[in-house]
């Protein structure tokens, strides 16, 4: 199965909690814009991409299992 990292842009407001659980999937810029370098990345950084998840604090991320 695979899966994919879903980001309410609405919701995001660039604390970088994300970045800071899986830096290899999540960057945020100084001013707070947020870059997914892949939306579909391998099941290795899995369960670090789930910690973004669970701790963001606007909950603007979503794993879609497709």
């Amino acid at each position: 199965m695979t899966w994919r990292i879903v980001v309410d842009e609405d919701l995001c407001q660039g604390h970088g909690v994300c970045e800071s659980e899986a830096p290899t999937v999540f960057s945020v810029s100084k001013a707070g814009a947020l870059t997914v370098h892949s939306a579909t990345p391998d099941d290795d950084v899995r369960a670090a991409v789930e910690l973004a998840v669970k701790f963001c604090p606007t909950h603007a991320l979503t794993i879609i299992e497709e």
